[in-house]
């Protein structure tokens, strides 16, 4: 059985890449607008319009748009596949009565990525594209399983390869532990053992520089050279940000992954819970990010992942008791039984003693099981 997964390596290209690159950015993002364009026209004529048909037509813009003829021809197929995706995508909204979200063209700053499906290599720390040619690697890692693809983005300035690699996981030794993690905003997150994970807040603490980058944005005149040198200090700002939390989640949600067997969370509605009162907090914390590196870390290690729907689970004790609480209540303390602990370690303990005795309950949901 194999997986995906994706490798991120900086690139240190020398001027003339740079402008090949860029030249390829600028070429990809008027194809993709090209054929968005032909398609809202085909659609006006009810016309039907696909990516085969619009990927054969590349030959002859090629013999129109002879500087095309420098950018290597898969890499400019692939804007029209992302824009064939979009579409699917927005009829799939559509159908299910979600909000659509009809595809929109790309500006200059809003497309900042290509692909080569092929005709790349990475050897050492040098990646060889086609048309571009041989560019340094930071390989800060080594690249395990077959590399399928590879995706060139331009981020706060930089280069950076993304590359998608089919591999064959490897389970970990079984492990019979058990753990309930219940998230948080005092905590990140506290576990059923009694454990607590500090809540690092990224975003309140880079608060301080954004104020600095974000005015100087503001006062500087559209269009301007120090304004693009004011928008790419904020980008890099909100990067680093982004990089910490990245970061943190990844350590936890490893050490979780390492240590438990089996691993039991909340199914919380995170998008709902955004849009209230502590939306910056819940923002800043990231669980939908660490929830999806916790799924796919226990699933290729070999873990069980359960996620139990969250109603009560802070409102009721470990004997089954109804324990009423504000939010503002901190300590959890129950008439029926006499325990009296903290509200988070009850609530992580009531999560995993869900996740273990309702197995086959709708309240219940196995994400991610042994594949060993």
């Amino acid at each position: 059985m194999f997986s995906r997964k994706t490798f991120k390596f900086r690139l240190y290209p020398n001027r003339k890449q740079q402008e090949q690159m860029l030249k390829t950015l600028d070429a990809c993002r008027e194809i993709y607008n090209a054929g968005l364009q032909e398609r809202i026209g085909a659609w006006k004529c009810r016309t039907p319009v696909n990516y085969n048909k619009q990927q054969n037509q590349l030959p002859e813009i090629k013999e129109i748009r002879t500087e095309l003829l420098d950018i290597y021809s898969h890499a400019l197929q692939d804007p029209l596949r992302r824009l064939d995706k979009a579409f699917q995508a927005f009829f799939r909204r559509c159908k299910s009565g979600q909000t659509p979200g009809f595809p929109r063209f790309k500006g200059r700053n809003r497309f900042d990525s290509f692909t080569y499906p092929d005709g790349f290599k990475l050897t050492g720390a040098i990646l060889s594209l086609s048309k571009i040619g041989n560019i340094k690697v930071k390989l800060h890692r080594p690249v395990e399983g077959k590399i399928k693809s590879t995706t060139i983005k331009r981020k706060c300035g930089a280069w950076y390869a993304t590359l998608s690699v089919e591999f064959e996981p490897a389970a970990l030794p079984s492990s019979g532990i058990e753990i309930g993690v219940d998230v948080g905003l005092e905590s990140f997150a506290v576990l059923s053992n009694g454990m607590t994970v500090e809540n690092p807040r990224w975003y309140r603490n880079g608060q301080a520089e954004l104020r600095k980058t974000q005015p100087r944005v503001t006062r500087r005149e559209k269009g301007s050279k120090r304004r693009r040198k004011a928008v790419l200090l904020l980008q890099k700002a909100h990067a680093r940000i982004t990089n910490q939390r990245n970061d943190f989640h990844h350590k936890v949600s490893c050490w979780l992954v390492e240590n438990f067997g089996t691993v039991a969370v909340e199914d919380l509605n995170i998008q709902g819970l955004a849009g209230g009162l502590l939306s910056k907090s819940v923002q800043d914390a990231g669980w939908a990010s660490f929830f999806s590196k916790l799924s796919y870390k226990a699933a290729n290690a070999g873990r069980t992942l359960i996620a139990v729907h969250p109603p009560g689970t802070s409102q009721t004790c470990v004997c089954g008791a109804t324990v009423r609480k504000l939010l503002s209540d901190r300590e959890h303390v129950c008439g029926s039984c006499g325990l009296i602990a903290s509200r988070d370690h009850v609530s992580a303990q009531v999560i995993l003693q869900r996740a273990g005795t309702l197995p086959s309950s709708a309240n219940v949901e196995v994400i991610s099981s042994c594949v060993a």
